[in-house]
């Protein structure tokens, strides 16, 4: 019988030179040990409580619950320290690096909750900062298995990634071009789904759709590895 994929969420960090950020994972991990992916993880059961103050919907995909949007955004916070939040003007806002370091502390070690930090600096998360693109289930033969949905996100102004070290052992900035060519050298190793992300956002930054393909087409994408 096949595993039931959990919900997760998928973060694409790109910064003003269309450069993509790259997080290595531990060789130790079940899942795609030592391989290079995007920030992301499973929704947790939070992601689905958090308060409807405390969201901005403006422009987003009604299709899905957002608790995929809050899940990207809490695992973007946790794994590379990266805070999509704004105050009450809507503008993307910034906070100390030394209360950067201690929330980052207290999610990961299930002391705070993303909307404690949100209900305590008065902050809101705003859904139009990520950009969905794309829905990727694993199939039905691997054990461990997700139901993802994918987002892009602009690196904020004034804030740098600095990556979790139990999560990540290395991090790079690359365009798709040379993650891509990096895998294809063996430099680096790439998942199904990174290899289709990093295609999608090369397609996008030459004036294509933002736009994975169609689950069908996807399938068949997948059976071809």
């Amino acid at each position: 019988m096949a595993v039931i994929p959990r919900p997760a969420s998928t973060v694409v960090l790109m910064n003003d030179l269309s450069k993509v950020y790259l997080t290595k994972r531990p060789t130790t991990m079940k899942f795609f040990g030592g391989y290079c992916v995007f920030p992301g993880g499973a929704v947790d059961k939070i992601d689905y409580e958090i308060a409807s103050q405390y969201i901005k919907y403006g422009n987003h995909d009604e299709t899905f619950h957002p608790a995929y949007y809050v899940a990207a955004a809490r695992e973007l916070f946790e794994e590379v320290g990266i805070l999509l939040v704004s105050t009450g003007d809507g503008a993307l806002t910034n906070i100390e690096s030394d209360k950067v370091i201690k929330y980052r502390r207290l999610l990961l070690n299930r002391e705070m909750s993303f909307l404690n930090i949100l209900e305590q600096e008065g902050f809101q998360l705003q859904l139009e900062n990520l950009a969905y693109f794309g829905h990727l289930v694993t199939p039905e033969i691997n054990p461990i298995r997700f139901d993802t949905r994918f987002f892009l996100t602009q690196l904020p102004t004034g804030q740098f990634p600095n990556p979790d070290s139990n999560e990540i052992d290395d991090a790079f900035w690359f365009s798709p071009e040379e993650a891509l060519c990096a895998h294809q050298n063996g430099d680096i190793s790439l998942a199904p789904p990174t290899i289709l992300a990093l295609k999608t956002i090369m397609n996008f930054n030459k004036g294509g759709p933002l736009l994975m393909p169609d689950l069908e087409t996807t399938k068949k994408w997948f059976d071809k590895r």
